[in-house]
């Protein structure tokens, strides 16, 4: 079955008001926390694959999402990079859909109408993009959470798992579409993005994964044992041993520090902090840095 640029597996399951949690590669993924959270969601609801793009290679370069080629039982099989859309059916509660996208290189318009074919055919009442993004903010507190809510029960779910207001203006992805389609339509949408320590650029950040999964907890009473605290604590322990040996991020760190405690005593949460120029520097050759690789 298609709908459009997506092939659907059969038969097609019946889903109930379901809600879709999407994460985007590479677009705020950083630390690969959508990737973790929606990983740990699947394990836990049993989820089952719905469908992929029947071809991908109308929207991807796949000069830069790279196909791989694998030894399976002596014989050489080669996997294509594809957006996949996985499905759970809970006992009670919505439904959900799970959509690991990547961002596409071209139609970028006729990608994201497939996406919203595709959820206005389910019938999804919610729609949030989860992920992360990389801040001056110190590994020493507690990471920043922030998000746009259309919805009156989504925005009081987030308030109370302390989810900023998102002020961000800027260079964005063609996916954010999808959200400013559903809107329109009246369906409720959300992007909750976890602000991570741009100095430790973690291939996977265990911390920013449990701050996320916190949040969805307090939007569907997802039960504690999801949220791998442990795993975070230790990494963050082991950056923090690593910092000390690195004479020039003492300082980084302390006005990082400085910075985001002003912004619960002087209410500056929609203020850009100012930082001191060796700061600057410093952060600006961490970019350079991530982006080389």
């Amino acid at each position: 079955m298609r709908i459009g640029a997506f092939e659907i597996n059969e038969p097609v399951p019946d889903l109930q008001d379901p809600h879709a949690l999407t994460m985007i590669r590479p677009w705020v993924d950083v630390g690969s926390v959508g990737s973790l959270a929606l990983t740990r969601l699947e394990r836990h609801f049993g989820a089952t694959e719905l469908g992929k793009l029947a071809r991908p290679g109308n929207f991807l370069d796949f000069t830069r999402y790279r196909p791989v080629i694998s030894m399976r039982e002596g014989r050489r099989q080669i996997t294509v990079p594809n957006s996949f859309i996985n499905y759970a059916i809970r006992e009670d509660g919505h439904d959900f859909l799970f959509l690991r996208l990547l961002e596409p290189h071209m139609f970028g318009e006729d990608y994201t109408d497939s996406i919203v074919e595709l959820l206005k055919t389910f019938g999804v009442k919610r729609y949030a993009l989860l992920g992360a993004m990389y801040d001056a903010v110190p590994h020493t507190r507690p990471l920043l959470v922030t998000g746009s809510m259309a919805g009156q029960d989504i925005r009081q779910r987030a308030d109370a798992a302390r989810v900023e207001q998102s002020t961000y203006e800027g260079p964005t992805t063609i996916n954010y579409l999808v959200s400013n389609q559903l809107s329109e339509l009246g369906i409720d949408t959300a992007s909750v993005i976890v602000h991570l320590p741009q100095y430790a650029q973690l291939e996977e950040d265990f911390t920013g994964t449990a701050r996320l999964l916190e949040v969805l907890q307090s939007f569907y009473g997802l039960p504690d044992h999801l949220i791998d605290y442990k795993k975070g604590e230790h990494q963050y322990q082991d950056l923090t041993k690593a910092m000390a040996q690195n004479p020039r991020l003492k300082p980084v760190i302390q006005q990082l520090e400085r910075n985001y405690d002003a912004r619960g005593t002087q209410g500056t949460k929609d203020e850009p902090s100012t930082l001191a120029p060796e700061v600057e520097d410093f952060l600006r050759e961490m970019d350079q840095r991530f982006d080389a690789n």
